[in-house]
């Protein structure tokens, strides 16, 4: 009684309102409840006491199925089948409902019926017992559909692949035709009420799902036949269609299923008329095309082989995919894209199917159409819209596989002259914009030696209206076409001044189309457009403030695409051109006598973002620096160390800026080995004064780039480096929890493992080497799995290093880094081992167990000893939510043995299995708590 009561005041916590502390404990209570042995007992006491609340009833059906599926051992065998008894006796007492504790016995049932081969007699026992009354006849049902669908999706149950074979045949396919026999029965049944026939039918479907059903059998049963009748019913027809689909999928295999194929076909064709007769039901036709568009998909085959007999199914898939409901329409599309990729593998092919691609065609470019009135979508309405259309242009490109692009562009570009050759007073910018649309899509299709439609294209955009979806749309179709283009120079000129006019245009969306229609032109003609560099150049001198950002960003990128095509000394020129327009307004910002406002800051902001792009796309010239460079980098360098000088407290700016020097020392190389302590120094102090991740990352990326280079300015601006910012995240560390600081924390990381690697001198044998160490255990307990990866790998570095292999012939300085790395595992070992085993059972990213391994190896052959004196502590400490109390002793026996064995390796089977268990623990609890909010 006392559990009873516990559990019932656990629940009744969920009842009221509260807050997150009580919810948290009442749920925990409960995860642990359903793990003792002494659940069975006490759920079984309130699933048969009238006076339980629902919930407590709910609850304990929800725990008779999480414990059949992971504590079934926890039963003696003799005590297994009166388990099933009570199983059985709980569902016959809730067979009229409610309906989520009959699921939830049903599954149990079903897990048990897996688990235990005793019971062999498991669907004529249940059928006895429940199928001989009609009040039971709706339980017995539920069971039987949930049946295959347990045992075919719940992997958590515990038995071997072997038993699952040998357990699920028994149970599923050698009783597959008794069912069918079954629910044929029933479903005849008179009197049988609607909600009767739809379990029937869902049933049906299960076991059509799971594989298990005969189609001998099926061709045999009436079920076929009142399958295809239930559909005239409104309260049976969402069911029908899922099993006629169901049906049709399961005869993929033509060859052996034709006798069921040929029951099944007249009656899907039989439908088609219902199509013209319940258009004004959506809901009705979505059923419909699902059931045609699975059988063309599945008989696609035939289509080709028996046109005329299986071509009305590709008539009623295309009214489908001409039905106004945009909703409805995508169901016809997998169909369309297999049919194509089959029709292509063929010689020749049907004039019926040519036709109905042409029509298919027409038909998704009068869907691309926008309303005539877009103020009756919503602001998602469109987003959606325009989404489905990139959805339907992939269509589109199934009709050019069929009938070939240019006849498909060609179909698009008549319906734009037509268009054209009428009044403008009465023509509509949807009229010119969906067939635009549909040539940008089926752009992707285009030979690039194609020389009839493509020209008409180009030729007709000119006298395009000024309207500015149109002009959106053109240069979009300019943009997919550059690579055309590039083989059809003549054509440039006219686009660049269409590109132009776009940036011209007060409409955003047209002026960043225009951006990205430069940007691809620049990238795919840009042997042909370096003459037009100084017109470039001016355009941004007079029109770049114009613009938006995200449009001038494009320039940028679009100019730096024309400078990687010219040769190196004049690529070089032209980059220094364009950067020095950039410098000289960092320069004029940081020279100002008075502080720059935050106008003037973002402006800077962008134009660091220019060059950065610029830098990006024109990359590194190589070993050896042109003329024009060969000042560039300390030229460059005095500019922006006078600025971080000054704004470094800017985190927007000085991001920006770090991510600038990151690309210079890409492009500038070794010859940025002069400045490099200079710009340490700078990362250094910046840190100290703000402590922005930025200026560690950058600093990391200044060793790894010099890190081989035996020159004693840089060696002691690595150590100033090392010893600076790892007291600067001590103190953060002060103040701050890790969880604060993520971003800092892993970029240290990252800086610390670049350190070890080319400084390690500087690393092992600072002072502040167990500084380092304790500041990475700290990343440990973040929840991001990047950090955790840089993290590990950097103990994993440290604890494998080659100084611990006495083996191997030691160089001068390794005694002295195994002597610190010792030192720190002394002091820091017994929280360390902690810290991972909480990762471990806890937050650590699935695929580091193996760095884990390697860790964990290491400091059982580092101390032995002091490993097996510190485990129990810390398992104690471990939540027994996490890592199961058995789990927790089966590591520490399995870790004693490997160690004081000598068998290090297999450490590796312990850490492994340790996980597992833990994940398994936290999956049921996850599992349970979903089941406890349903």
């Amino acid at each position: 009684m006392a559990d009873i009561q516990a559990l019932l005041s656990a629940l009744d916590v969920f009842n009221r309102a509260p807050d997150k502390a009580s919810l948290e404990k009442a749920n925990s209570w409960l995860q642990d409840f359903q793990h003792s042995p002494e659940a069975w007992s006490t759920c079984n006491v309130l699933l048969l006491s009238p006076d339980a609340p629902p919930a407590a009833k709910l609850f304990a059906a929800q725990t008779f199925r999480t414990k059949v599926t992971y504590d079934l051992h926890q039963v003696d065998a003799p005590n297994l089948l009166p388990l099933r008894d009570t199983l059985v006796t709980a569902l016959e007492r809730y067979h009229a409902g409610p309906k989520t504790i009959i699921v939830q016995l049903c599954l149990a049932i079903s897990g048990f019926a897996l688990q235990v081969p005793a019971w062999d007699d498991v669907l004529q026992s249940m059928i006895d017992k429940f199928g001989r009354n009609p009040a039971t006849v709706p339980a017995l049902l539920q069971f039987l559909t949930l049946l295959p669908e347990e045992l075919v999706s719940n992997t958590r149950i515990p038995v071997t692949d072997d038993d699952y074979r040998e357990r699920s045949a028994a149970l599923l396919t050698t009783n597959s035709q008794q069912v069918l026999e079954l629910l044929a029965m029933y479903i005849q049944a008179s009197g049988i009420t609607h909600t009767v026939q739809a379990q029937i039918l869902d049933c049906l479907r299960s076991w059509l799902v799971a594989g298990e059903v005969n189609t001998i059998g099926l061709a045999e049963s009436p079920l076929l036949g009142l399958a295809f009748e239930a559909l005239a019913s409104d309260d049976l027809f969402d069911a029908a269609v899922d099993v006629i689909c169901e049906l049709i999928h399961e005869t993929q295999e033509i060859d052996e299923n034709m006798p069921l194929i040929q029951l099944i076909v007249p009656r899907v064709i039989a439908l088609k008329p219902l199509l013209e007769t319940q258009k004004d039901d959506p809901e009705k036709i979505r059923g419909y095309a699902r059931i045609f568009t699975e059988a063309g998909e599945t008989y696609r085959l035939l289509l080709l082989q028996h046109t005329e007999t299986f071509y009305p199914i590709v008539e009623a898939i295309g009214e489908c995919s001409a039905y106004s409901d945009l909703d409805i329409v995508p169901i016809t599309f997998s169909f369309w894209m297999r049919l194509a990729l089959t029709i292509g593998k063929k010689q020749s092919v049907s004039p019926l199917f040519i036709e109905a691609y042409r029509a298919l065609l027409g038909i998704i470019i009068q869907h691309l159409h926008f309303p005539a009135d877009l103020s009756t979508m919503s602001g998602q309405e469109a987003d959606n819209f325009r989404s489905f259309r990139h959805v339907m242009g992939d269509t589109l490109k199934d009709c050019c596989y069929v009938l070939g692009t240019d006849t498909c562009l060609l179909s698009a570009y008549g319906l734009i002259t037509n268009a054209l050759s009428r009044s403008p007073e009465i023509i509509s910018w949807q009229e010119i914009e969906a067939p635009l649309f549909a040539m940008r899509s089926m752009g992707a299709k285009v030979d690039l030696s194609e020389n009839n439609a493509v020209p008409k294209i180009m030729d007709l955009i000119p006298s395009l209206p000024d309207h500015p979806r149109v002009r959106y749309a053109a240069l979009l179709i300019i943009s997919r076409y550059t690579e055309w283009i590039n083989l059809h120079p003549e054509y440039l000129q006219f686009q660049l001044q269409y590109i132009s006019g776009g940036f011209e245009s007060s409409d955003s969306e047209v002026s960043a189309a225009a951006g990205q229609a430069l940007k691809y032109l620049c990238q795919d003609c840009k042997k042909h457009l370096v003459d037009f560099l100084p017109t470039l150049h001016t355009f941004l001198s007079t029109t770049g403030s114009k613009l938006a950002q995200d449009d001038r960003r494009q320039v940028y990128e679009a100019i730096a695409y024309v400078i990687s095509a010219m040769p190196m000394d004049k690529a070089a020129e032209s980059l220094r051109t364009f950067s020095l327009d950039i410098l000289a307004q960092v320069h004029t910002v940081t020279s100002k006598a008075t502080p720059a406002t935050k106008q003037e800051l973002k402006a800077l902001e962008f134009g660091l973002e220019n060059l950065e792009v610029m830098l990006h796309v024109i990359g590194p010239f190589g070993d050896v620096l042109p003329a024009a460079c060969e000042n560039s980098c300390q030229e460059a360098w005095s500019v922006f160390d006078a600025f971080l000088a000054k704004y470094a407290f800017d985190f927007d700016t000085s991001e920006r800026a770090t991510r600038v020097l990151r690309h210079g020392l890409t492009f500038f190389g070794k010859t940025a080995l002069s400045i490099a302590p200079s710009v340490i120094s700078r990362m250094v102090t910046s840190f100290e004064a703000t402590g922005f991740s930025n200026y560690l990352w950058i600093a990391g990326k200044f060793v790894g780039a010099f890190g081989n280079e035996e020159n004693a300015t840089i060696r002691s601006a690595f150590r100033v480096l090392y010893e600076r910012t790892t007291n600067k995240l001590v103190d953060l560390l002060q103040s701050k929890t890790p969880r604060d600081i993520p971003d800092v924390l892993e970029d240290y990381v990252h800086l610390l493992t670049q350190l070890a690697e080319f400084a390690p001198e500087a690393f092992f044998q600072s002072p502040v080497f167990p500084l380092a160490f304790r500041a990475t255990m700290a990343a440990l307990t973040l929840v991001h799995s990047d950090t955790i990866f840089a993290s590990l790998d950097l103990f994993r570095i440290i604890l494998t290093h080659d100084c611990l292999d006495s083996q191997t012939p030691q160089p001068p300085n390794f005694p002295l880094y195994a002597t610190a790395i010792s030192g720190v595992i002394d002091k820091e070992g017994f929280e360390f081992v902690g810290y991972l085993l909480a990762g471990v059972i806890g937050d650590f990213p699935e695929d580091s167990t193996s760095s884990v391994v390697s860790i964990f190896r290491a400091i059982s052959m580092l101390r032995s000893s002091q490993l097996l004196s510190w485990l129990p502590a810390i398992l104690h400490q471990l939540p027994s939510s996490s890592a199961p109390p058995q789990a927790k002793t089966a590591f520490l026996e399995e870790v004693t043995s490997a160690v004081n064995t000598g068998q290090f390796d297999k450490v590796k089977y312990g850490v492994i299995t340790f996980h597992r268990a833990s994940r398994k623990a936290r999956d049921r609890r996850r599992v349970m708590s979903v089941n406890h909010s349903i």
